[in-house]
C-alpha cells in the first residue's frame, strides 16, 4: 500500500488491506498533533522546579454540575479485572478464569517483539470472532464462551513507535497502529455480540492527551462503523501531573463512557522521575513504600472522590503479590496481603480492582461483593478528601530506610525484568511479585536517584556508580548461572546501566531497550 512499508511479516495475518488503510489514515490526521503533545511534555520536563509546573495546573474544568455519558450494560460489573499480554494462552486463562473484565495489554506486560505484535493482534480477532482456544496437556479444549470476562484492550502508550511499520517513511505511532488493528478486528464483532471495545489508555501526562485519544476514537468509530463515542475508555491515573488533573481527563472525554484506574506502579515510578532530582523527594526502598504512605493514599483517595462526583467509576490498582504453589507458607502470606489491599480499595469506595494471577479472582471478588451488597458500584459513595495538592507531593515516608539490600534487590529486579523483556516475555514472576514494565521503571528510577544524591545506604555506605557496578555484575553471574541467555543478560546489564546511571535519567527504559529486539522477529 503506498504510504506504508512494513520490515517485517505479517505471519499471522493481521495487517490487513483494512488495518492498513486506516492506520495511513490517522497517522496522516494525528501524528502531527501527537508530536506537538510528545514536544510539549519535553518542554515540562525541562523545566527547573517540578513543583511549579505541578501546582495549580488542575481544576479547570472543575466548575459546574457535567458528568460523563454513562457506561454501558455489558461493563457495569468491573468488580474484578485480570490483566496480562495479549497472547493466546494467557487471553483463554483470563477470559475464562471468573472475572468480571479481562484486561489484554499490548503495553507494560507485552514484550514488543514482533511476534507479539503482530500475533497480539490475530489473538485479539480470535477472541472477538469467539474462535479462540486453547488446548490443555491432556487434550482438552478451552473456548471462551458468552459467559467469558468482558475484553478490553490497552494499546501502546503515546511515547512508544512501532519501527517495523513505516507510514510516510517515519516509524508508525505505536498506539495508532494499535488502535487501527484492534478496532478494525474487534469493534463490530463484539458490538454483534452484545458487548463492544473498551480501552484502557496508558501513560497520559496531560488532559490535552486525553482529548487528543477522544479525537482520534471519533475518527475510528466512524472508519469501523460504530456510534460515535460508543467506545468507553478507562484512563490509568499513572502520572503525577494527570493525578492534578483528573477532573480536566473525565471533562476531555465526558462525551463517552469513562473511568480512571490507579495505576500505581507506574504512578511511583512517575513520582520519582519527576521529582527525583530535590533531594526533598528520596524515596525509601521500595517495599516501604505501600498504597497507606501518606502521599500515596492521597492520591488514591481523590481518585474516588473525583471519579464518584463525575458518575464514573473507579477501578482500583494492581497487588504485585503472586500465589507460589511449591511454598505454601508464602502463597499464605502474599493472599493476606492482596486480601488487606482490596479491602483498603473497597473502603475507600473503590468499585472494582484490577489482580494478575486467576488464584487471585475469588479473593477479589469476595472482597467487592462484601462491600457492594448487591449494588453495581459504589458510585453513592463520595469520599471527602480534605488533603489539598501538597498532599500528592508530600513524599516523606515516617519510619523508613534506603538499605543495600534494598538497592540489590532494584538491581536484581530491573537485571532479571529487562532480560525478560529482551527474550520476549513481558510479564515476569520474580521474586513472588509479578513485575512488569511499570515496576522494573520503580526498580531503576530509585537506583538513580539513590546514586544522583549519594545517599547513605544503611545510613553509613555511600551509593555510588561503583557499588552499582559491583552489585550488578554479581546479580549477571547469578542469573546466568541459573540457566538464563547469557547474551540476554549481558544485553539487560548494558540496558540497566543505560537507564539507572547516567546522569540525566533516560524518561523510558522501553525506549533505550526496543533497538535491541530483532526487527523481524
Amino acid at each position: 500500500m503506498e504510504g506504508v512499508e512494513l520490515l517485517a511479516g505479517d505471519a499471522a495475518g493481521s495487517l490487513s488491506d483494512e488495518v492498513l488503510a486506516l492506520a495511513l489514515a490517522l497517522h496522516r490526521q494525528h501524528r502531527p498533533a501527537h508530536a506537538g503533545l510528545l514536544a510539549a511534555r519535553a518542554e515540562r520536563a525541562s523545566r527547573p522546579v517540578p513543583r511549579d509546573r505541578l501546582v495549580g495546573t488542575g481544576l479547570r474544568a472543575g466548575q459546574g454540575d457535567w458528568r460523563v455519558a454513562e457506561r454501558p450494560e455489558w461493563l457495569r460489573d468491573r468488580r474484578c479485572e485480570i490483566t496480562g499480554p495479549a497472547e493466546p494462552v494467557m487471553m483463554v486463562n483470563a477470559l475464562t478464569c471468573g472475572a468480571a473484565v479481562f484486561m489484554a495489554d499490548l503495553e507494560d506486560a507485552l514484550s514488543p517483539t514482533w511476534a507479539n505484535i503482530n500475533g497480539g493482534y490475530a489473538a485479539l480477532r480470535d477472541a472477538a470472532a469467539g474462535t479462540l482456544s486453547r488446548t490443555k496437556p491432556d487434550g482438552t479444549v478451552v473456548t471462551p464462551g458468552e459467559d467469558s470476562a468482558v475484553l478490553v484492550v490497552r494499546p501502546r502508550g503515546l511515547h512508544l513507535p512501532e519501527p517495523r511499520v513505516l507510514i510516510d517513511g517515519d516509524p508508525a505511532v505505536g498506539p495508532l497502529l494499535d488502535i487501527a488493528a484492534v478496532a478494525t478486528h474487534t469493534a463490530v464483532p463484539l458490538r454483534d455480540r452484545g458487548r463492544g471495545l473498551g480501552l484502557y489508555l496508558p501513560k497520559l501526562e496531560d488532559a490535552a492527551e486525553a482529548a487528543w485519544w477522544h479525537a482520534v476514537l471519533l475518527d475510528v468509530e466512524a472508519a469501523v462503523g460504530v456510534e460515535p463515542a460508543s467506545t468507553p475508555v478507562t484512563v490509568l491515573i499513572e502520572t503525577l501531573p494527570l493525578s492534578l488533573q483528573m477532573d480536566d481527563v473525565l471533562y476531555a472525554l465526558r462525551d463517552r463512557p469513562v473511568a480512571l484506574n490507579a495505576g500505581r506502579w507506574d504512578y511511583l515510578f512517575s513520582v520519582i522521575k519527576t521529582l527525583g532530582d530535590d533531594p526533598l523527594h528520596i524515596l525509601p526502598d521500595r517495599s516501604a513504600v505501600t498504597m497507606t504512605v501518606p502521599f500515596m493514599a492521597a492520591y488514591a483517595s481523590r481518585l474516588v472522590a473525583v471519579c464518584h462526583s463525575r458518575g464514573a467509576q473507579a477501578i482500583g490498582g494492581m497487588a504485585a503479590f503472586i500465589p507460589n504453589r511449591r511454598k505454601p507458607e508464602v502463597t499464605a502470606v502474599a493472599l493476606a496481603k492482596v486480601r488487606a489491599d482490596k479491602e483498603r480499595e473497597a473502603g475507600l469506595g473503590y468499585d472494582g480492582t484490577w489482580v494478575a494471577h486467576p488464584d487471585l479472582v475469588p479473593i477479589a471478588l469476595e472482597v467487592f461483593d462484601a462491600a457492594l451488597a448487591g449494588r453495581v458500584d459504589q458510585r453513592d459513595v463520595l469520599p471527602e478528601v480534605t488533603e489539598g495538592v501538597d498532599a500528592l507531593l508530600d513524599t516523606r515516608v515516617s519510619g523508613a530506610s534506603i538499605t543495600t539490600t534494598g538497592l540489590r534487590e532494584n538491581v536484581a529486579v530491573g537485571l532479571a525484568y529487562l532480560t525478560a523483556w529482551l527474550g520476549g516475555r513481558g510479564a515476569a514472576a520474580v521474586n513472588d511479585l509479578m513485575e512488569d514494565v511499570a515496576t522494573a521503571e520503580v526498580s531503576r528510577c530509585q537506583v538513580w536517584q539513590w546514586v544522583h544524591h549519594g545517599v547513605l545506604l544503611d545510613g553509613e555506605t555511600p551509593a555510588t556508580v561503583e557499588l552499582v557496578e559491583e552489585l550488578l555484575a554479581e546479580e549477571v553471574d547469578a542469573l546466568a548461572a541459573s540457566g538464563a541467555d547469557a547474551g540476554l543478560v549481558r544485553a539487560a546489564a548494558g540496558v540497566f546501566r543505560a537507564v539507572a546511571l547516567r546522569p540525566v535519567l533516560p524518561p523510558f527504559l522501553t525506549l533505550e531497550a526496543l533497538p535491541l529486539l530483532s526487527p523481524a522477529v
